[in-house]
């Protein structure tokens, strides 16, 4: 197990992880760091606990905004605009071919 060291807002945070995720959580360190600033920015004198709290609260709004987007699209796939005319066409050529075909199997006697 290692561990690792964590910036948000001024404070060291030391939290264990498995073995080579520290690259990971301090990428989300910095993602909770730059909500926190934002939260700060936008209402001054904010509480430590407050803008840790604004910060989750920007985070979780982004997370709903991209579940609903998944499944929007999940849900309805955009439509295939194509036309099949031209592989019907196609696929009726190839079924008279072989037609064509078993019919001359069938109408010439086998050779031994």
């Amino acid at each position: 197990m290692a561990e690792t060291t964590l910036h948000i807002i001024g404070r060291q945070y030391v939290v264990r992880c498995r073995d080579g995720e520290e690259a990971h959580l301090a990428h989300l360190a910095s993602l909770i760091e730059e909500k926190a600033r934002a939260a700060q920015q936008t209402a001054q004198g904010l509480t430590e606990t407050r803008t840790l709290l604004f910060a989750a609260l920007f985070l979780a709004d982004e997370i709903a905004d991209l579940k609903r987007q998944v499944a929007e699209h999940v849900q309805a796939p955009p439509p295939i605009e194509s036309d099949d005319g031209p592989a019907a066409q196609a696929i009726e050529a190839l079924a008279a071919r072989i037609e064509k075909l078993n019919q001359r199997l069938v109408a010439e006697p086998p050779t031994a």
